[in-house]
């Protein structure tokens, strides 16, 4: 049987958020830039505050992952990868993305910065975890509406990293559609902000 790993992964909407979840025991972080990530409504972080999060985390031996975790239009690629550039120029241990493109260029110009497939990717089954792992993420983040029989079954037979949500999930339909909510009725990010405002994350290495 494959030796299982648990991390405990906290979401940080501002830097107070971050020194609550560091000193509370969390053993990494994820947060968003001022650009490109689906908790738009939180107050996230500029140029300067990723630097202050990341060295904060990093003395402390906690991991911080950085979400690039919104579809990029062609016109805001250069900005994306900027940002992305930033946060592995200042150490940061991960980025979480979503936009296929976006992760196929990070991966060739940055191939020793991990990056993680977005619960926003909608991956729900083995075939979607294994077509990840080829692509080349180091770890893929489930959907939410997984049971644990089948979150089992995932770690169990792929290779790569699994992470799923155990708190905090508040979206009324699946998870990782908040481009087709906002079709709908015109809101995604804020929606996903109320949806990810206390959720923690279970990490299974697998």
């Amino acid at each position: 049987m494959k030796k299982m790993n648990v991390e405990l992964l906290s979401p940080a909407g501002d830097f107070e958020c971050l020194k609550a979840a560091v000193q509370n025991g969390t053993d990494s972080v994820y947060f968003g830039g001022s650009l490109f990530n689906a908790r738009a409504s939180a107050s996230n972080f500029g140029e300067d505050n990723l630097k202050k999060a990341i060295d904060y985390c990093t003395i402390r031996n906690v991991k911080t992952h950085l979400t690039l975790n919104t579809l990029i239009k062609d016109n805001e690629f250069e900005d994306a990868v900027l940002l992305a550039k930033q946060a592995y120029e200042l150490g940061v241990d991960a980025l979480i993305v979503q936009d296929l493109g976006l992760a196929k260029y990070l991966m060739k110009h940055f191939p020793d910065l991990p990056l993680h497939a977005s619960t926003q990717m909608t991956i729900h089954n083995l075939e979607g975890v294994q077509e990840a792992e080829k692509l080349g993420f180091k770890r893929v983040v489930l959907s939410r509406e997984l049971s644990l029989n089948e979150i089992e079954y995932i770690c169990k037979n792929s290779n790569t990293e699994i992470e799923t949500f155990i708190h905090g999930a508040l979206c009324i339909c699946y998870s990782g559609q908040c481009l087709f909510s906002s079709m709908v009725g015109g809101r995604s990010r804020e929606s996903w902000q109320m949806c990810s405002a206390l959720q923690a994350t279970l990490y299974t290495y697998c």
